[in-house]
């Protein structure tokens, strides 16, 4: 159903795909996408596992570009706050290991574009997490 798809797609436009089912991470998911010239999403959610967690490593590049989206657990954080005024969950030690998989990936697949999103439920103050990862990204050499 998706490679239909996909041949659909007009080719003047960029294209990310965010899988939300764990059992589609893989190689072959990427290679389909690499064919089609369509970015997979990069995601920190409590559902599909972090690059840096897969079992089964692969490329998850599949284009010249990298699309973030920082998200973690909506519902965890909404027990702690309702509130997005400040940052709620520390999360340094995770955008230290995104800063290192990224600045790889950068270095060695050809990136040219890094698109990062945030939400509030990351931490809990969406600017706080982008200013925290500007400034872990400028520290690293």
């Amino acid at each position: 159903m998706l490679v239909p798809f996909l041949k659909t797609l007009p080719t003047d436009h960029k294209y990310v795909i965010e899988i939300r089912n764990k059992k589609w991470l893989d190689a072959k998911f990427a290679d389909v996408l690499r064919e089609h010239n369509v970015a997979l999403a990069l995601t920190d959610t409590s559902f599909v596992p972090r690059p840096w967690e897969m079992e089964e490593k692969c490329d998850l590049i599949t284009v010249d570009f990298a699309y973030v989206r920082w998200l973690r657990d909506r519902k965890g954080i909404e027990r702690v706050t309702g509130t997005w005024d400040k940052a709620i969950v520390d999360r340094e030690a995770d955008l230290k290991n995104w800063v290192d998989i990224l600045k790889a990936m950068m270095n060695t697949k050809n990136i040219r574009r890094l698109f990062a999103y945030a939400n509030n439920h990351y931490q809990g103050h969406r600017p706080a997490t982008v200013k925290l990862f500007a400034d872990l990204w400028d520290r690293k050499q």
